[in-house]
């Protein structure tokens, strides 16, 4: 078995994280770890009572370095000071953004880069592009949710639309964490719907430098626990088909599911599922697709890239069927 530690294993990621790892033939929960650590994950979550107990530790970088597997469910700079002292020692899946920008990008938009020698030694962790990267790789940089479910969408169509997109993307209140803002008050969003830190929201440039495109993003809160839909708006440069493009593209790939009519979030929510579905008036396209956030957005994307890195078939463990009703 493989010894697995999940830092941050408090969060709604962390906790994903768990419930698909405890299902997993290779890899072992050996260690939760914390900022703080002292806590229970059963007491913090009372739903794995009686299924899966343990202590968060605090987090420390002797202990990290013992296991084979280590997932960093934490925020951008605190990602960057734990690889910095782990590269090399343990393979790594950092659901943070220090690693999936380059320098310049990622310094525009976050914060100054502690670990820049390490940025050229990450692969992007979204396996029906960089699938090949990601198994020789022992850093992967998790993508965005944001990121995730736009350029899944956008990627068939790249060559074949003008530059300069509109993408309308709203998301389930769960993306934004466990940590109570205005934002995310229940007052503030039940029964509401508004769009937040237009134009400028971070994962634009995620979504730029992956497909080379210049896009105007507008990310908007759902009043929904979790799952995230996209709608690009773009301007063909040539006549094309969009569900036969679609299907081509990823006629291979077992989790992406083309559909014939515009998808919906409820269908996705709770796998690791992309669907996505198009359609063309005249020269302008529409491009609709859902993902749930924190499985495809986040942790089962994190697992499919650890059985990537482990030589493991790519869709051992995850999620597949949904949360419904």
């Amino acid at each position: 078995m493989i010894k697995t530690a999940i830092v941050g294993a408090s969060g709604y990621t962390g906790l994903e994280l768990i419930k698909i790892l405890l299902n997993h033939p290779h890899f072992k929960i050996e260690g939760l770890f914390g900022s703080e650590g002292g806590e229970r994950i059963e007491d913090i979550y009372p739903s794995l009572k009686g299924i899966f107990e343990a202590e968060i530790q605090k987090a420390d970088i002797e202990k990290l370095k013992k296991f084979d597997l280590v997932f960093l469910a934490v925020p951008h700079k605190t990602a960057m000071a734990l690889v910095k002292e782990l590269y090399g020692k343990t393979k790594i899946v950092d659901f943070s953004a220090d690693y999936r920008l380059n320098q310049k990008n990622y310094e525009d938009y976050y914060c100054p880069h502690t670990d820049p020698a390490n940025l050229e030694n990450a692969a992007y962790g979204l396996p029906e592009i960089f699938r090949e990267f990601i198994k020789n790789k022992t850093l992967i940089a998790n993508p965005g949710c944001y990121p995730t479910a736009t350029i899944l969408a956008l990627y068939p169509f790249i060559d074949y639309i003008e530059d300069g997109i509109f993408v309308d993307a709203k998301s389930g209140v769960s993306g934004a964490g466990k940590k109570l803002s205005a934002t995310t008050h229940f007052v503030k969003d039940n029964e509401n719907f508004f769009a937040y830190n237009p134009i400028k929201h971070r994962h634009s440039i995620e979504i730029k430098e992956k497909t080379g495109l210049n896009i105007t993003f507008v990310p908007q809160l759902l009043p929904i626990t979790r799952g995230m839909q996209i709608s690009i708006y773009a301007k063909l440069k040539k006549d094309i088909e969009p569900v036969e493009l679609l299907k081509k593209t990823y006629k291979n790939e077992k989790f992406i599911r083309i559909s014939t009519n515009p998808v919906e979030i409820k269908n996705v929510v709770g796998t690791h599922y992309c669907d996505i579905f198009a359609m063309k008036n005249k020269n302008m396209l529409f491009i609709n697709s859902t993902i749930d956030n924190l499985l495809r957005g986040a942790s089962s994307q994190a697992v499919a890239n650890a059985n990537l890195m482990f030589g493991f078939e790519e869709e051992i463990s995850l999620p597949k069927i949904a949360y419904i009703p």
